[in-house]
């Protein structure tokens, strides 16, 4: 019996130990998250105490910090001026645009019911806004009074002018091609002699607006490869005054992503930074030319007034203004960085 009992005891000790075991090794898989969080905390922190302290670097030496600033603003802010600049042309144009007139030449011995159904029927069409019946008689006044020769006129027998429909088109209708589509179906009723819109300088107008987009283009381009450059000295002229930190930090063990990161921020916050003081010179620039712009306007009794940019194409200004300061950096850093190597 005794025999039995301490068998059965010792056939009950690995009991204890399995359970054990499967404590451990659940806590290892436990201690195994917590150091892949670990990781991801510790490299968000890595990367948020990085950007903070290169910040504060650059506001450790607040001229020579300035003096990029001021590099990088001035060539944001002119091609933006420019783009500005045509917005509010284009603006302006679509308004001229709106209050042009399609003159419509009506048969003179077209009847008056023919011409009234012919300006009911353009009025109900989408593309214009408006239709005003001119009659012979008075075209023929309107033509006296402005060109000077009402005696000589008074000796026709017969009034040469015809009944004209002064067409205004709508809104929709912003392109050249579009007008000369709306007048050639006018062109193809009935009792319609010609149609005449004055249509060069337009077309003079959407050219002009062309090359002005092109311009602007190539103006940010330029500009865009100056701010690049700019940065990359800046940040090379960096990587030259740390090179004996780099060398001990690379001699400890840190990779070259680590030691990358804080000129990475460093080439981010020249490009951000730039470009809000970029946004500023264009806020000054238009308060300086809005008065005179908008008096220029009264004389014409025109309601225009000059129109800056919206908050989203301004968040995209400053988003590629910090992009060009990061790509830039990644440049001096790339180029010079792997030639920084302990011996």
């Amino acid at each position: 019996m005794a025999v039995n009992k301490g068998a059965s005891r010792i056939a009950a000790r690995p009991e204890p130990a399995r359970a054990s075991s499967h404590k451990n090794n659940t806590a290892g898989a436990s201690v195994s998250r917590s150091n892949t969080s670990d990781r991801i905390s510790s490299y968000l922190a890595h990367h948020r105490v990085t950007a903070l302290s290169s910040l504060q670097r650059l506001l450790a030496t607040p001229l020579q910090s300035l003096l990029t600033w001021l590099v990088i603003a001035i060539a944001i802010a002119l091609p933006a001026i420019f783009y500005v600049g045509l917005q509010n042309v284009q603006a302006l144009g679509s308004g001229w645009q709106a209050s042009g007139q399609i003159s419509v030449f009506i048969h003179k011995r077209a009847r008056p019911q023919a011409i009234q159904m012919l300006q009911a029927k353009l009025l109900a069409t989408p593309d214009i806004s408006s239709a005003i019946y001119v009659s012979p008689e008075q075209a023929l006044a309107e033509f006296s009074l402005s060109s000077g020769f009402g005696n000589a006129l008074d000796t026709l027998d017969d009034n040469p002018l015809p009944p004209v429909l002064l067409l205004e088109a709508a809104v929709s209708v912003s392109s050249p091609e579009q007008l000369k589509a709306l007048a050639l179906q006018i062109s193809t009723e009935p009792i319609v002699d010609d149609v005449m819109i004055d249509m060069q300088w337009l077309e003079r107008l959407y050219q002009l607006l062309a090359l002005g987009q092109r311009a602007v283009l190539a103006l940010a381009l330029f500009l865009a490869l100056g701010v690049l450059l700019a940065v990359g000295n800046t940040i090379r002229l960096a990587i030259e005054s740390r090179r004996d930190e780099i060398v001990v930090v690379k001699m400890v063990g840190a990779t070259n992503a680590f030691v990358r990161r804080p000129f990475l921020y460093t080439g981010f916050w020249y490009g951000c930074i730039g470009g809000l003081l970029a946004l500023l010179l264009l806020a000054v620039a238009l308060f300086w030319l809005s008065e005179p712009v908008a008096r220029l306007a009264d004389l014409y009794q025109s309601e225009f007034r000059l129109q800056g940019l919206d908050a989203f194409v301004s968040f995209k200004l400053v988003l590629a203004s910090s992009l060009l300061g990061l790509f830039g950096s990644w440049i001096a850093v790339s180029r010079h960085l792997y030639q920084i190597e302990p011996r």
